[in-house]
């Protein structure tokens, strides 16, 4: 079985976000870019279903500029076995919305024919935490979201997912979509020799014409500032006076 694996290139978690000076969006001239988070982690279920003897293929995609192909590098470093890049040019003020990607990897999907794609629940820049869910819908299959547990046989997956009020555990017919969580595994560090190995493995260039999807947006992104710094706090000395600074000041007693 093959596992069609999404991941996203975006600003380091390290990295302070900065706003452009124009205000068109945050700036990413010269600035860390790294895998989302959440993506490394479903790298890693891949390739932990495929040593467990669940899956044969792990392949990579993802949307972005040229230079997200370092982003799928980092993928088949840590051991995917090939990739596919969807070029796109992003544009600040016409952001690619998690329909249009949904759309891309719905027809990566048909192309590959996958028992299992998996993507990270969200992406750290933009925490929209729609593209796996509306995948599933494009392509009719189940799915399981927030996955902190999974466990894949041939015709079934079982998902352990955490809910307000415990764990919930369901059963998936293959081909499934599941999205991962922080508590699903930690990811691997990609060792030296298997970086050298990744730079000789195919990445595959096609476009979203080729795919022969529309991905225009039908937002605009008028302008990005950030927020209003908050004041500096006050140490109070009595619970009297936090009392009538509540009353007179924050007037929610």
């Amino acid at each position: 079985m093959k596992i069609l694996v999404a991941v996203k290139r975006v600003v380091d978690y390290a990295v302070k976000v900065r706003v452009r000076p124009d205000r068109t969006g945050v700036e990413t001239a010269s600035v860390k870019m790294s895998m989302n988070p959440f993506c490394e982690i479903a790298v890693e279920e891949a390739l932990r279903l495929r040593e467990a003897g669940a899956a044969t293929e792990v392949v990579a995609a993802t949307v972005g500029p040229s230079q997200s192909a370092d982003t799928l590098r980092t993928a088949l470093a840590m051991g995917a076995d090939r990739a596919v890049h969807v070029l796109h040019d992003p544009d600040p003020s016409r952001p690619l919305l998690p329909l249009a990607v949904a759309k891309i990897l719905r027809a990566l999907a048909l192309q590959e024919n996958p028992g299992l794609v998996i993507l990270g629940k969200q992406a750290i820049d933009d925490d929209c935490n729609q593209t796996g869910q509306m995948l599933a819908g494009l392509l009719n299959w189940p799915q399981g979201t927030f996955a902190s547990k999974v466990i894949l046989n041939k015709e079934k997956a079982t998902v352990e997912r955490e809910v307000d009020g415990g764990i919930e555990t369901i059963s998936l017919d293959l081909p499934a979509v599941i999205t991962t969580d922080l508590r699903l595994n930690q990811p691997r560090y990609a060792t030296l020799p298997n970086i050298m190995k990744a730079k000789s493995k195919v990445i595959k260039k096609v476009t979203p014409e080729d795919l022969d999807v529309d991905i225009r947006s039908d937002m605009e992104v008028v302008e990005v500032t950030e927020p209003p710094k908050r004041k500096a706090g006050v140490i109070l000395s009595s619970v009297d006076e936090l009392i009538d600074r509540l009353k007179n000041e924050a007037r929610v007693l």
